[in-house]
């Protein structure tokens, strides 16, 4: 555990050394690249509950507060519009897309008509896979993901989803209705809660393996500091010493023996094998920044990618309808990435996606991996991470893949501590909503 409690701590210092705000030098984003292929994020911040251990932009659903909000997000993709960006696909998440359904689809109809989106993917929770919200969804989006975390009803009490969302019998049994209305239906699941035992994550996926889901993923539980003290309180502390033991369990489980369920498509998204696999390859993909690097994020709270910088949308909400309703984009801050950054970046993206292209490599940086990245090559084949390691590729060994998924898990942990510096502007009621005992006064 030596190498991967040195990984945790180097890529944490690195992250808040790297992530850090500043003023947006021109005050709106930069223009668009002549045949650069982009996607567009959509952040839709309400949920019905607020889960502990979640560090996104995320309030209590108020009906009014989300008609509102949805109407200025339509205004926003009308500011890009304008800018002159164009979107392949689109990415919905949040909090709970599908808390408003009138509101969202009426959203994703203007951006289909508005942009050249070939596939809408979006996020949702357990308790709106009912016919009511399934036939309006139906067409409008490609890929759903279903926000699971586990069928075991002791931990969904613990997050406090089992009253809003069901006990996990009928979870499952909503997945397996909801699968034929989607080309690629989704399961998100989270492992290494504290109190999870191998019993508890492996009755987990034995359920993901039947329950008719096309597609789960499997992310290890990972926290902010703003989000330690909630998180430790409700769930119990963390424990890392397990994360490694658990991910190849469930790698095992999915992958292995002589007929697995599933084949590995990224690190921890997994893909049933299946007659239809060919037909849904394009929508398998995890994270939409693995898919595309450049991407534009509206809404509250969103974080776009382009060139070497990070642009964060402004967290406050009557401030985030303001600012696009006078007819700006709703930036707050941004942050500068160095080459090294965006190599470390490219490195972790590919790894991340199971192969790396040593050549694609050296066309974006000019450089080989080898001299570019000369500290994390040694590592990685020190600790024996390559499988394959060539002129053109590397893959990796399962040694590798746990000590990837340790440095995706502090990336991300590090985006999480960027939402926070942005989330610390916050003031009155939004500020009270989040920081004191999430109810209105």
């Amino acid at each position: 555990m030596l190498s991967e409690r040195m990984l945790t701590t180097v890529v944490k210092s690195m992250t808040d050394k790297t992530l850090a705000l500043h003023p947006v030098p021109t005050g709106t984003l930069p223009d668009p690249v002549p045949g650069q292929a982009y996607t567009l994020y959509v952040h839709v911040p309400f949920c019905e509950r607020l889960c502990p251990y979640c560090s996104f932009n995320r309030f209590p659903y108020r009906e009014e507060r989300a008609r509102t909000y949805f109407k200025a997000l339509r205004r926003e993709m009308q500011l890009l519009k304008d800018k002159g960006y164009d979107f392949e696909s689109a990415y919905i998440g949040g909090g709970t897309p599908t808390v408003d359904i009138d509101e969202l689809c009426e959203t994703i109809d203007l951006a289909r008509d508005m942009f050249s989106i070939k596939e809408v993917n979006s996020e949702t929770n357990p308790n709106h896979l009912i016919p009511e919200y399934l036939d309006k969804l139906k067409g409008r989006i490609q890929r759903l993901s279903v926000g699971v975390q586990s069928f075991d009803d002791g931990l969904l009490r613990q997050m406090d989803r089992y009253e809003k969302y069901g006990c996990g019998a009928e979870i499952f049994e909503r997945i397996g209705e909801a699968a034929p209305y989607f080309e690629s239906l989704n399961v998100d699941m989270i492992f290494n809660f504290p109190s999870q035992t191998e019993d508890i994550l492996i009755s987990d996926c034995e359920k993901i393996a039947l329950c008719g889901c096309h597609q789960t993923t499997f992310s290890p539980l990972y926290q902010s500091g703003a989000t330690t003290r909630k998180m430790e309180s409700v769930l119990g502390k963390m424990d890392y010493n397990k994360e490694r033991r658990f991910y190849h369990i469930l790698d095992g489980i999915l992958c292995g023996g002589d007929e697995p369920y599933f084949e590995r498509r990224t690190l921890w998204t997994f893909n049933r094998l299946d007659e239809n696999l060919e037909r849904r390859q394009h929508l398998e993909v995890d994270e939409y920044a693995v898919a595309y690097e450049e991407c534009v994020g509206i809404g509250s709270g969103s974080i776009t990618h382009l060139g070497d910088n990070l642009f964060v949308n402004t967290f406050d909400l009557e401030e985030y309808a303001d600012i696009v309703n006078a007819g700006r984009l709703p930036l707050m801050g941004c942050t500068d990435l160095t080459v090294r950054d965006l190599m470390r970046y490219k490195f972790l993206l590919q790894l991340y996606s199971l192969r790396f292209d040593k050549h694609e490599f050296e066309r974006d940086f000019g450089v080989s991996v080898e001299r570019g990245l000369p500290v994390e090559m040694a590592f990685m084949r020190a600790n024996k991470a390559f499988a394959t390691d060539n002129a053109d590729e590397l893959t990796l060994t399962p040694a590798g893949r746990y000590l990837t998924v340790v440095l995706y898990r502090q990336y991300l942990a590090g985006l999480n501590n960027l939402r926070e510096q942005a989330r610390s502007h916050l003031k009155g009621i939004e500020h009270d909503l989040l920081f004191g005992d999430g109810t209105e006064k």
